[in-house]
């Protein structure tokens, strides 16, 4: 009989999962997700200029090929039209229960018990992250509602809660505040004095079409970044047809991307042959797109490169050349009624974007997961969260985690990982039908973290920088320190011996 399986989550880790299960005639399986539509965090960032910093053909799944790309990177838009168009073919989409929330996850009895709520259409995209929680019944939808399933497979992602900052003041602002992530889409900023605070990944992509269109814009950066030229481009419609109907020319073009990026960015990143070609490629592109040398110096990290995540983008340097924008690096003091100010003084805003990333650190967050013998997760992830594999934690009996601890990359498709991962569960959920629940041995666990331990030694992002890796107190949480071709090794071998029964 095969295992009642939940999956939460409708984004690239959940919906390859259910593929996964269906491909091999597993049906029964729920996918839970919050909003009303696929998609994960390409769901939730519509913001202007919203894309990926990896390839199209190699951010996709490598059992999809999709003849609609129209970019070598792609927009959101067409990243979230793939990923409807994989929920439809490999009909999954009836499996998924659209607004719903699961807000707790116990162990007992050998199965789990997942607290689930229906929410009001519309409620959940735009939820804010960190507001009360209120288990009561929603009236005219429904209410709380306790499932049990015999596996937990936790598709949330990284990048999932927006971080708002603690600026004293933010709740005295009178004009319109937002996250990128939670982007108004009603509030005109043509003509508006903005301001923006962080330059991230994901600010670099929304200022300058913002920029283009506000009164006045003030970047408010507290650390620059690396930023390296994307070498975009639309595709052709002969090269699309050639991808599309040449047998494995398509293949063949996301071997040579992954190919690429593991012997040239990884090596950077792991302090090898090619960190000082990164650093050398960054510091020309600096210096070919801005020509102030005030503002040349202001942009320069004094860090080692890809100890933050490094930004690849070409238009934002010349957006904060624009005569219609400042970059302000003094220290916030707080938030006005008025604007933002600084200790050199007020700068007024009509409009604050927050461009301050996610809570990535928080892993499952804020659902409950309770394991054997009332373990609490977020107790034991109080100093950090670790999973073996970055898929299992010890006393989580049928609990796997996509897109874990020490999975994300800086250096090529997470979209890789997540199919490493994948597999790893899909060959683990034969051995429980007549083997009861597994769970990963605690030595294997002390293990795995002892060598995770080793080789974070060797990598640039424990270099004093502040990122979004780490943990408040400078441990890397997030980042897999060792090449992408080794994950896959050892994700594919024999689950037994790492795991106990019953």
């Amino acid at each position: 009989m095969s295992p009642r399986i939940a999956i939460i989550g409708a984004g690239f880790g959940g919906l390859c999962m259910a593929i996964q299960l269906e491909r091999a005639g597993i049906t029964s399986y729920t996918v839970f997700e919050k909003a009303g539509e696929v998609g994960g965090t390409w769901r939730d960032n519509s913001y202007p200029g919203a894309g990926c910093d990896i390839p199209s053909h190699l951010y996709s799944f490598s059992f999809e090929k999709y003849a609609s790309w129209t970019r070598r990177y792609p927009g959101q838009p067409e990243i979230l039209g793939y990923l409807a168009h994989c929920a439809d073919k490999y009909g999954v989409r009836g499996k998924i229960r659209f607004h719903t929330e699961v807000s707790a996850a116990a162990f007992d009895g050998g199965h789990w018990h997942l607290t689930t709520r229906p929410l009001p259409s519309g409620t959940a995209e735009c939820a804010q992250p960190d507001g009360p929680r209120d288990d009561r019944p929603v009236p005219g939808v429904g209410g709380v509602r306790i499932e049990e399933f015999d596996v937990v497979v936790a598709g949330v992602g990284q990048l999932n809660r927006p971080l708002m900052p603690d600026i004293p003041g933010m709740a005295d602002f009178e004009g319109v505040s937002f996250h990128s992530a939670r982007w108004n889409h009603d509030h005109d900023l043509s003509g508006r004095r903005v301001a923006v605070i962080g330059t991230g990944s994901s600010a670099a992509q929304f200022i300058p079409p913002v920029a283009g269109r506000a009164g006045h814009l003030d970047v408010f950066q507290r650390t620059p970044n690396w930023v390296i030229p994307k070498p975009d481009a639309a595709f052709g419609p002969l090269t699309r047809l050639a991808l599309h109907f040449v047998p494995g020319l398509q293949r063949a073009y996301r071997e040579w991307i992954y190919r690429y990026a593991e012997g040239t960015l990884y090596p950077a990143l792991a302090r090898g042959w090619s960190e000082g070609l990164l650093r050398k490629r960054a510091l020309g592109h600096l210096r070919a797109q801005v020509t102030d040398p005030g503002l040349r110096a202001k942009l320069t990290p004094g860090y080692p490169p890809g100890c933050k995540r490094v930004v690849i983008d070409s238009k934002f340097y010349p957006a904060l050349t624009r005569p219609n924008v400042d970059v302000v690096t003094d220290r916030i003091v707080r938030i006005t009624a008025k604007g933002v100010e600084t200790t050199r003084g007020l700068r007024a805003a009509d409009t604050i974007i927050y461009g301050t990333g996610f809570k990535s650190t928080e892993f499952l967050a804020p659902i409950a997961f309770t394991g054997r013998g009332g373990q609490r997760l977020d107790e034991r992830w109080k100093q950090g969260a670790e999973a073996y594999l970055g898929i299992s934690v010890p006393d989580f009996p049928n609990l796997f985690l996509l897109y874990g601890p020490n999975t994300n990359l800086g250096h090529n498709s997470i979209i890789f990982m997540i199919e490493c991962q994948v597999n790893h569960i899909m060959n683990c959920l034969p051995h429980l039908s007549d083997r009861g629940p597994m769970e990963v041995r605690p030595e294997a666990m002390a293990a795995w973290s002892r060598q995770l331990d080793v080789a974070m030694t060797r990598m640039v992002w424990g270099n004093g920088c502040r990122s979004w890796y780490k943990t408040a107190e400078g441990r890397v949480t997030n980042n897999w320190p060792g090449p992408t071709p080794l994950y896959r090794k050892l994700t594919a071998l024999p689950p037994l011996p790492a795991y106990r029964f019953g």
